[in-house]
């Protein structure tokens, strides 16, 4: 068993922060000798000198900042042990785990999470970059609280969050790019190479993407296919929000296609079991609601939602 209590060392974190016993004993509200007494008891069963007086300060020695260092780990997690419990007693959970499919734009998502673990610190959270079924995979398993993607499974409750272009590109170098005036046929598509994503889901082998390329790659990642396209291997659908910054300074360009050089595919955030509906969850739905919702029309209004939500990642393409 440990010699010493967290108190004492807590005492002796405040003398230091106060420069004094009667200051500290104020700061924490207990009488000077008390707190003395609880230092030089530290002190005798330690078998070190932790204080010394230089002017009118009490300050460390040297071998008092160091255990006093080291104490103020322990005070810290004896802290958050206490918030811990505090989390578990409110019945809030520990660990959310959200699925946030490929597609979407992840800058939003890193910094609704960023805002949330200030309200939830002691909330860890799991995220799954998924592809096509992955994500619905996981909500319906049970091991996804929420689900950002274009494919709700059914029997889950969903709102739509917004929305994202997919555009065919290639290096400015690349053959199919090289043909000025001319469209490109699925002629020209068949017989180059294409990199799409395989589906992150191991009950499903789909790939995303058009597949009829002899010379296709298949990858595990966005960034990958993008990697791989701007090195000029291959050409490959991509949201228009992760390549806009390499399209804006020339480093990819969009392929003329004859048809279908881009579509849009929306985006909601879908809900998993509610009987894990807690504080947390909902909060961070919420916040993610919120931070992809750039308006709502009026109350009455015939007009059609724009849930166009991808400010944070470039320029809005022109549906």
């Amino acid at each position: 068993m440990p010699k010493v209590t967290l108190e004492q060392w807590r005492m002796l974190k405040a003398v230091v922060e106060a420069g004094g016993f009667a200051k500290a004993g104020e700061n924490v509200h207990k009488s000077a000798s008390s707190i003395n007494h609880a230092v030089q008891k530290l002190q005798q069963q330690l078998g070190v000198p932790l204080l010394e007086v230089r002017g009118r300060r009490t300050v460390l020695t040297p071998a008092g900042e160091t255990l006093l260092r080291r104490a103020e780990w322990l005070l810290k997690e004896a802290v958050s042990v206490e918030e811990l419990a505090e989390v578990l007693s409110s019945g809030i959970q520990t660990e959310l785990y959200v699925a946030v499919d490929q597609l979407v734009p992840s800058a939003v998502v890193i910094d609704v999470l960023h805002d949330f673990s200030a309200h939830f610190p002691s909330t860890r959270v799991q995220l799954h970059e998924t592809v096509l079924k992955g994500g619905p995979s996981l909500l319906e398993s049970g091991n996804a609280d929420l689900l950002i993607g274009p494919d709700t499974p059914p029997g889950f409750l969903a709102e739509p969050l917004g929305q994202v272009r997919m555009v065919c590109v290639a290096h400015p170098l690349h053959p199919l790019a090289l043909r000025p005036g001319l469209q490109v046929s699925m002629r020209d598509l068949r017989h180059s190479r294409q990199v799409v994503v395989r589906d992150s889901s191991r009950e499903h082998d789909a790939q995303g993407g058009w597949l009829d390329s002899d010379q296709r790659w298949t990858v595990s990642h966005m960034e990958t296919a993008l990697r791989i396209v701007r090195a000029g291997f291959a050409f490959a659908w991509l949201p228009e929000c992760l390549v806009g910054e390499y399209l804006d300074r020339g480093a990819l360009t969009t392929l003329p296609l004859q048809a279908g050089s881009s579509y849009v595919v929306p985006f909601s955030l879908a809900y998993g079991d509610p009987d894990r509906h807690d504080l947390a969850v909902m909060k961070l739905a919420e916040m993610l609601t919120a931070a992809f919702a750039e308006r709502v029309p009026a109350p009455g209004s015939a007009e059609v939602p724009d849930w166009w939500s991808i400010a944070h990642c470039g320029p809005r393409a022109i549906l």
